[in-house]
């Protein structure tokens, strides 16, 4: 089995194990991050409810080839943040994606914290 497989598999095993212990209310819904190999994405979403209450990603800024992705991490959580300000959202519970918490996923959520949202 190749590396990059047994490193996809090893992320799904963590995400899932992550995913049976959080869940997003209407109170607190869930701050969902994933980054693939070019991109960055996030998403606000009620479980309960089963709605994506607000979604972002890198995907449209002109720079992407130029900047790196935790410095694009960084624009889509202040991105988030502001969306969810304007939806009157700021307590949310953070779903990391199975990723570790370091370089684009550490970036994202300090600036999704600056942007104002608590968790």
């Amino acid at each position: 089995m190749s590396t990059a497989l047994t490193r996809k598999i090893s992320r799904t095993k963590r995400h899932t194990r992550i995913r049976t212990r959080i869940f997003g209310t209407a109170l607190r819904p869930r701050l969902s991050f994933f980054r693939s190999n070019q991109h960055v994405y996030a998403q606000i979403i009620d479980d309960e409810a089963g709605k994506t209450l607000a979604a972002s990603s890198d995907i449209g800024f002109d720079d992407k080839g130029k900047v790196r992705k935790s410095k694009r991490a960084e624009m889509v959580g202040e991105r988030i943040a502001a969306e969810a300000k304007g939806k009157k959202i700021s307590a949310v519970v953070f779903d990391r994606g199975g990723f570790l918490y370091a370089g684009a996923v550490k970036a994202f959520a300090d600036a999704a914290r600056k942007g104002g949202l608590t968790f």
